[in-house]
């Protein structure tokens, strides 16, 4: 009965004391456009994802205190983790509106300069707040329209207890005199805190965000650890039946999306280890997961799934070229290189056998190719040169006019009077990369998957550049962890197109993951060997980096930065193209603005790719 009248209670308080501003509320949606290049301009970091919050609970019950003041139930405030900044989802805690707008931009800012995200509640913002006015002078009347508004809506200290006055006291000093207030908020009772947070500081993560996970079935994460007198190969079945999946994906940044790793119509969820684990065991964990044990009883069983992610046997595999090619990756959370880390293996098609072009391609490629004859290099007729072939008559009969009217005494330069014939120049080499990762195996339309319009744009692309005196190559590439990185050969510069390249373009396949850093540092290296002025590095995925060990995410987007930064310096021309609906909200911090493209509707990527090709390349 007692639970029964607190809730009765608390939904009276809420609906009667939250006092927000529907009129004046501003939405995240609303300030999607500025909201990413604000944070990025005033300094914040640029892999971080800014997504919706949640409400900042103290407690199992929000306090009087919280609904008085106006942060109600609906009411979100601002926190950050490692990887993701939570805004609310609306703000309407001002009666005007541009304040409740200045509001978001002052917590994009504070964020940007979190100097010292562990500290206390109370020292951390004042730290964050004067690190911010130090480096922007401009905001101060800014933040001090936001702490004037901002105390007319928090209660009244007289009319709190001595502990909760005391505590407000020390809030709103904090908030005119940032850097003033070196003592603590004091806890109201054993427990908990008492003091209306501050709508204009970052708060704690909720408890509930800390560890965002379902479980795939009704084991809990304990039972599925299972205790240390269980079998190892007990263990193994029961980490299979968990999952990690994240709730809510952010509406500026994509969060990861996982590769099909499917080889039967069900699929097991699994919680993959990281190589940085504090789990010994999870490097052998990581080892293990290729060959894993699966029963439906509960039961330990003897027959063993092979997963597709496994790889092939040699006398199946492809050729190997060459091994042992290491190239650095990019740490993040250690802010620095790791030489050597990262191993490519050079792969040829076995058993590629020629074969001519597919009939339902022939009538698009003859198009192209009388498109792209247009771009082949021509001899030029260039008039009134100073030296050239013949005599410019044009030019000749001007200059004697000129003389013949001139006055006395002023001469006449004399002019170019020959005609030259030149070559002209279109000094251009393309190195095309294509993600042949698993996630390619998923189906575009009744007809065809993403792999078959892949490698239908490569044909095209081939045929059209053929055409040209365009040098182009054609390289593939998919991973399994950072020591197996495949790298196929399926055109090289030196190699002309012809019906056995067709034939390695015919055995492509999908499989495995995409550790995207590694395999630009090895185009580029290939294409830095060019000694062409112009040389373009033509990206073509479906999906974001990952792996299986600790690629994922934001480890294997800001590797993917930095390789694509170096590739710049290197003088290459870094593009991507992308069939992922969801890729802007990345491929902006991997390429900047003008370095992609998403094609919406992948069934047309293969008319799409030639005609891109000819726009990136025109003089």
């Amino acid at each position: 009965m007692e639970e029964y009248i607190g809730g009765l209670w608390d939904k009276l308080i809420t609906r009667v004391a939250y006092q927000g501003y529907p009129d004046a509320r501003v939405e995240l949606a609303q300030m999607k456009n500025i909201a990413a290049t604000f944070f990025r301009a005033l300094g914040g970091d640029p892999g971080l994802n800014l997504q919706s919050g949640s409400a900042t609970t103290h407690g199992a019950r929000r306090s009087w205190l919280e609904r008085i003041a106006g942060i109600g139930e609906k009411a979100e405030l601002t926190w950050a983790d490692e990887t993701t900044l939570h805004l609310p989802a609306f703000i309407d805690y001002f009666p005007e509106r541009e304040l409740n707008r200045e509001l978001y931009l002052w917590l994009l800012a504070l964020v940007a300069h979190d100097v010292d995200p562990e500290a206390s509640y109370l020292q951390r913002n004042q730290a964050a707040t004067l690190a911010l006015l130090s480096a922007f002078p401009s905001l101060q009347e800014r933040y001090h329209r936001l702490v004037e508004a901002s105390l007319l809506r928090r209660p009244d200290p007289s009319e709190l207890k001595k502990q909760e006055a005391e505590n407000e006291l020390l809030l709103r000093q904090a908030l005119l005199q940032p850097g003033s207030v070196h003592t603590e908020l004091k806890k109201v009772g054993r427990k908990e805190f008492n003091f209306v947070p501050v709508p204009l500081w970052l708060n704690t993560p909720p408890k509930n965000a800390i560890n965002n996970t379902k479980p795939a079935s009704k084991l809990t994460p304990e039972q599925a650890q299972g205790s240390a007198v269980q079998s190892d190969t007990e263990q193994r079945k029961r980490m299979a039946e968990r999952t990690d999946m994240p709730d809510n994906p952010s509406p500026f940044m994509l969060l990861f999306r996982a590769e099909s790793l499917f080889s039967w119509a069900e699929y097991v969820k699994v919680n993959r280890p990281l190589d940085e684990d504090d789990n010994p065991d999870a490097q052998r964990a990581a080892n293990d997961f290729d060959v894993m044990s699966v029963a439906n009883d509960g039961k330990s069983t003897a027959s063993r799934v092979r997963f597709d992610l496994d790889l092939p046997a040699e006398a199946d595999d492809d050729l190997l070229l060459a091994d042992g090619i290491l190239y650095p990756e990019w740490h993040y959370k250690k802010q620095q290189l790791q030489e050597k880390h990262a191993r490519i293996q050079m792969l040829l098609a076995r058993d590629a056998k020629a074969i001519a072009l597919p009939e339902h391609l022939r009538a698009t490629a003859k198009r192209l190719r009388q498109q792209f004859q247009s771009l082949t290099p021509e001899r030029q007729r260039l008039r009134a040169q100073l030296s050239g072939d013949d005599i410019d008559i044009d030019a000749c009969v001007r200059f004697s006019a000129e003389r013949r009217g001139a006055n006395s005494g002023h001469a006449v330069a004399s002019p170019g009077l020959y005609l030259d014939n030149r070559q002209q120049s279109r000094d251009m080499a393309c190195l095309l990369l294509a993600d042949l990762s698993m996630s390619t195996d998923t189906w575009v339309n009744n007809q065809a998957r993403v792999i078959d319009v892949i490698r239908d744009s490569l044909y095209l692309l081939c045929e059209a550049l053929s055409a040209t005196r365009d040098r182009f190559a054609l390289y593939g590439f998919s991973s399994v962890r950072r020591d197996n990185v495949r790298f196929h050969l399926l055109k090289g510069f030196d190699e002309k197109y012809s019906d056995q390249i067709r034939g390695r373009l015919a055995e492509i396949k999908p499989g495995f993951y995409t550790r995207m850093g590694a395999a630009i540092r090895h185009a580029s290296a290939i294409l830095q060997q060019q000694k062409n002025a112009r040389r373009l590095l033509l990206i073509l995925t479906d999906g974001k980096p990952n792996d299986l060990d600790q690629y994922e995410g934001r480890y294997g987007i800001e590797d993917t930065r930095v390789a694509i930064h170096a590739a710049r310096q290197l003088g290459l021309i870094p593009f991507c193209v992308t069939i992922d609906e969801k890729a802007e909200e990345y491929l902006l911090h991997l390429f900047g603005a003008k370095g992609y493209i998403v094609v919406k509707d992948a069934a047309e990527l293969p008319q799409l790719l030639p005609r891109l090709y000819a726009q990136l390349t025109q003089a």
